[in-house]
């Protein structure tokens, strides 16, 4: 019962549409600029920096606050990694956007920055090599994602904990196939900082 309560808390949280909200306070709905999608980086590139940051500390809290709770409550239990799982998928899949939302990335990372702090080190060392070297975000995001389930592995074992950063990585990673796509044709945007 207390896992069922806890996730359902969690994914109403990560439902909440972080940039959606702040684009609108912006006087723009962010669905229908750039990329379309209401995550950090379109926020960053349709309506400035200040937003496009606001966004990703407001998605990455989304994911790490649920998961502080559920191992300050829970300690020693899997009911943080549910927990997180259950806050990223709010965010991709919202009750508010009618099960549609971002890509999952900054919610994924304050999931994993509760979880497992030094697998997010690694991963963001891989993100920001990528990004620094070719300016693309989408393929340090994928990246970041493909390596997570493996540091995760090494540093934790835990089956629930790989199972649950293996969904994450595959549903972010899907995500970004029409990235991907534009990686592969030469027509994805560059980050512009």
């Amino acid at each position: 019962m207390m896992l069922a309560a806890a996730c359902a808390a969690a994914y109403l949280l990560g439902s909440i549409p972080t940039g959606l909200l702040l684009g609108k306070a912006c006087g723009i709905d962010v669905r229908h600029e750039g990329s379309g999608n209401i995550g950090a980086t379109n926020l960053y590139r349709t309506a400035g920096r200040k937003v496009g940051v606001l966004t990703l500390i407001g998605d990455c809290l989304k994911g790490l606050a649920p998961v502080l709770a559920a191992h300050y409550y829970a300690p020693a239990t899997d009911l943080a990694a549910w927990v997180g799982l259950a806050a990223f998928c709010g965010h991709v899949f919202s009750v508010f956007l009618r099960f549609k939302g971002g890509k999952g990335v900054a919610t994924a990372l304050g999931v994993f920055l509760a979880l497992s702090p030094l697998a997010v080190a690694i991963a963001l060392a891989v993100f920001l090599v990528l990004v620094l070297k070719w300016r693309y975000v989408s393929l340090g995001s994928v990246a970041a994602a493909a390596v997570m389930p493996l540091a995760v592995y090494v540093l934790h074992g835990g089956r629930a904990m790989l199972l649950v950063t293996g969904i994450v990585a595959a549903i972010v990673i899907v995500r970004h196939r029409a990235n991907i796509k534009r990686l592969v044709d030469g027509t994805e945007s560059k980050f512009k900082a």
